[in-house]
């Protein structure tokens, strides 16, 4: 397993983005300098990450995003499981 997260990661399994494994190892992602905990989906590369609105859905019962930008930086976790 790589020691870098994707670099493009989403937590919908119908997404092209979606890796379970990487997900399972537990990643973290820092905003901006901060630590977020709502991200649906990131971009390192591009700068933007998804976030949740609020508790609103769409028609298909999916969370309605915002997309934010600035400096995301990716991390997991859990470090011990790379070794």
């Amino acid at each position: 397993m790589s020691p870098l997260p994707p670099d493009h990661l989403s937590v919908d399994p119908d997404s092209p983005f979606y890796d379970a494994d990487a997900l399972e190892r537990g990643i973290g992602i820092r905003f901006k300098g901060v630590e977020k905990n709502n991200v649906e989906e990131y971009s390192v590369s591009e700068g933007w990450v998804r976030v949740a609105a609020g508790k609103a859905r769409d028609r298909h019962g999916q969370p309605l995003t915002l997309k934010m930008k600035g400096t995301v930086e990716a991390y997991y976790r859990d470090t011990s499981a790379a070794v």
